[in-house]
């Protein structure tokens, strides 16, 4: 026997790391390394990880691989940014049952995503299992920085404060296995609904920009959970978001969803994103300047809500 025979081709990993070594030169080593940028007086570091979940099955169905690895890197860094980070460094984990094409389609979503979010790839790990892996799973580690003194973590939210909720790109990287269940239950053929691919949305660039102009109070990152379960996590106690979802246009794709899947509206909520993908907490009289700036970065966003008392 050899490491090949029983799933493992040596010569095919080291092709691999090769050819992604033209693309993102600094991988390769044992370990990535990074300078701590300048002009910080006290430096927080910011870490992140998550995955894609089962959308990796619609992938494979659709074979098309050429977008999960930017699922991947939103997922990611769109939590780390929620306390006022900037995005520094990715690094990815890759579990497959054998080295083909596939993965470079994967690697090549993965740098372009590092490239929206202007963080770069530092290394990551691809495992081949052979046989005794069903298939193809990724993981990804984002760290970014932020001043001390700059940290956004809700403290400041008041009565009265209003909700921006900027539009997803669709369904994200979220609520796929009930996505799944309703593609094999009800025999639906993804052609059908091709917008399941659609990559997530990077806020990064975005963010970055919006704390350079305005005060923001909260931010929150809408994934599983939808809305209900992701904004009062930046929400302080004895208040409360009060959102509106009749305050935006539900995209087609979720009325889709729910009209195939025969899935009740609650839960929907609780579930998808329902089209808003980010959400910010921000004095009132910043609002109308806020959208300004974000419909300039090519996003549409909603007054969606306001905090308030319990």
């Amino acid at each position: 026997m050899n490491y090949k025979d029983s799933g493992v081709d040596i010569q095919a990993g080291n092709a691999f790391v090769d050819r992604l070594k033209l693309k993102a030169p600094s991988i390769g080593g044992f370990n990535g390394m990074m300078q701590v940028p300048r002009g910080y007086e006290e430096p927080v570091l910011v870490s992140g990880t998550d995955g894609v979940g089962t959308k990796i099955n619609i992938a494979r169905v659709a074979n098309d691989y050429t977008t999960i690895g930017i699922d991947l890197v939103a997922m990611c860094v769109n939590d780390v940014i929620t306390c006022g980070a900037k995005p520094l460094h990715f690094l990815d984990y890759i579990s497959t049952k054998k080295l083909d094409d596939r993965l470079d389609d994967i690697m090549d979503g993965i740098l372009k995503g590092c490239e929206l979010a202007c963080c770069e790839l530092l290394g990551g790990e691809t495992a081949e299992h052979g046989r005794f892996a069903s298939d193809i799973d990724l993981a990804g580690f984002c760290t970014g920085i932020v001043e001390k003194s700059e940290i956004i973590d809700g403290s400041l939210i008041k009565e009265g404060d209003l909700i921006i909720g900027i539009e997803s790109s669709g369904l994200h990287s979220n609520g796929y296995s009930l996505i799944n269940d309703m593609l094999w239950r009800h025999k639906i053929m993804w052609a059908d609904t091709p917008e399941l691919i659609t990559p997530t949305r990077i806020y990064a660039p975005l963010v970055q920009y919006l704390l350079e102009h305005i005060p923001i109070l909260g931010m929150a990152h809408i994934t599983g959970g939808g809305i209900p379960g992701n904004l009062p996590r930046c929400i302080p106690d004895g208040l409360e978001a009060h959102v509106d979802y009749n305050s935006w246009n539900l995209p087609e794709i979720f009325s889709k969803v729910m009209l195939a899947g025969e899935i009740p509206e609650e839960e929907m909520k609780t579930t998808f994103n329902l089209g808003i993908g980010y959400c910010l907490v921000v004095p009132e009289e910043v609002t109308k300047d806020a959208q300004v700036m974000i419909d300039g970065h090519g996003f549409k966003s909603h007054i969606i809500g306001e905090v308030v008392c319990v």
